[in-house]
């Protein structure tokens, strides 16, 4: 099997798809984004220098490291590895405030580290470009507020936020949704507080940084409860350095298994990828369609679960005709809904999507722009306030796809375009970046030559 070897391409304007095509080969993905961001935050204000390998390559990951460069943090980088001299609880040293801050697009970066700039002995404003404008902050305002954080936003609770740091109380939050990025916002707050800070969420949301506080030095209690997931931390821990090595990103392995999944004889291998149970709804779901996705070479690295995934391509059908995503199961694969969306197309039965709402506040309308994607290739979708139904299977035609400058909608129409008949194109195919810059490279070296092109505008 050839191995296709990571380059960062940044990519410009269109990319040019010729299916159908098949998919072969071997890689190995950059590190996992929400992994990334969080060793990231807590490493600078651990009490030392810490060294994470495998650090992911998006350009939202190079915003938190920006920030946190900005916060007076030293940080060096150089290929997948990242050194962060980390200054204490206290540590972030600025000359001028408020310091301003630019998270670029990534809703991760703003939400997670304003939990600890509401604790920290500055002031500073963050903001971002006009997406994430528009995602929106209520929902970590409020329990920041709640813990005596002073935060200024528009009227209606959009970046950029004015956050003046101040001593915290630790709080009993009861979050109305799932949410890892609340959740980890109250939590990094929680390390600012003197006492026991806790969150509940109605069902389990990602749980990253339950798995790396401890990696840290700091104690989690995780229960289930009647009221839902109840997440506990003590306020006060002097955070220890680590070494720490990141896994494969799995939201970004998704768009190559789909490729594997749909395309006749493909066959891909995917080495060392982050198999946490809080993200590995998607393959659960695949699987229970009839896809063939092996495991192997499983084991843990700092209590994340990591493994090697061979996918060959599969008929998948639901069973009993329908199928349904839907309730707890959405918070677990929310990022990769829209290749769910092309999968579905070559499904046997009706596959749908409910109780996905927080798709419509993604960087795009990500409901509306994955209906407007699979219509223009001459599919045909339903689409809800809370998600969309697709009955398949359906043949798919080459078209000029918009993406919306979304990087998940650009991958899956990518995908969408392996397995349609014709020339497909992608709009504003550089966005990809946002996530994986090496998404086109590693496309093209799968899919082999002729298959993906860019045309430069």
């Amino acid at each position: 099997m050839e191995l296709c070897n990571i380059a960062k391409v940044r990519m410009s304007s269109t990319l040019r798809i010729n299916g159908p095509a098949r998919v072969n080969g071997e890689i190995t993905l950059p590190g996992d984004k929400s992994i990334s961001h969080r060793a990231a935050m807590l490493a600078s204000i651990a009490g030392g220098t810490s060294r994470i390998t495998g650090f992911a390559s998006s350009a939202d990951c190079q915003a938190t490291l920006d920030c946190i460069q900005k916060l007076g943090i030293p940080v060096r980088q150089k290929e997948g590895e990242v050194t962060i001299e980390g200054r204490g609880l206290d540590g972030f040293n600025v000359s001028a405030q408020p310091v301003r801050l630019w998270a670029a697009n990534s809703g991760s970066t703003i939400r997670m580290i304003s939990g600890l700039l509401a604790g920290a002995p500055i002031t500073s404003q963050i903001d971002g470009d006009s997406s994430l404008r528009r995602r929106p902050m209520r929902r970590i305002i409020e329990p920041l507020r709640q813990m005596g954080a002073q935060i200024e936003a528009s009227k209606d609770n959009f970046p950029p936020l004015l956050i003046s740091g101040r001593q915290l109380k630790p709080i009993l939050y009861r979050s109305p949704i799932a949410s890892a990025q609340i959740k980890t916002c109250v939590l990094m707050a929680g390390l600012h507080a003197r006492g026991k800070t806790t969150f509940v969420e109605p069902s389990p949301s990602r749980d990253h940084s339950e798995v790396m506080l401890p990696a840290f030095g700091v104690p989690v209690s995780v229960e289930p409860t009647t009221e839902g997931w109840k997440i506990s931390i003590e306020g006060g821990h002097e955070l220890m350095p680590v070494s720490y090595h990141v896994p494969g990103d799995l939201s970004s392995a998704a768009f190559f298994i789909a490729a594997a999944l749909l395309g006749q004889g493909s066959n891909v291998a995917i080495k060392g990828v982050g198999l946490n149970p809080t993200r590995s709804g998607f393959l659960d779901t695949l699987e229970r369609l009839g896809a063939k996705i092996s495991r192997s070479n499983l084991r843990h690295s700092a209590g994340e679960p990591i493994g090697d995934l061979a996918i060959l391509a599969s008929e998948l059908s639901c069973a009993g005709g329908t199928c349904e995503i839907s309730g707890p199961l959405i918070a677990n694969l929310i990022d990769e809904i829209p290749i769910i969306a092309v999968i579905a197309t070559q499904v046997i039965g009706r596959l749908e999507v409910r109780d996905a709402r927080e798709l419509r506040i993604k960087e795009s309308d990500r409901i509306n722009t994955v209906v407007g994607g699979i219509r223009a290739m001459g599919g045909t979708i339903e689409e809800f306030e809370d998600g969309f139904a697709i009955q398949g299977p359906q043949k798919l035609s080459g078209a000029r796809v918009q993406s919306h400058g979304d990087h998940r909608i650009s991958m899956a129409f990518s995908i969408a375009g392996l397995i349609a008949n014709g020339v497909t194109e992608i709009e504003d195919a550089d966005c990809a970046a946002v996530s994986l810059p090496e998404f086109h490279n590693l496309l093209s070296c799968l899919a082999g030559e002729g298959v993906v092109t860019v045309i430069k505008e």
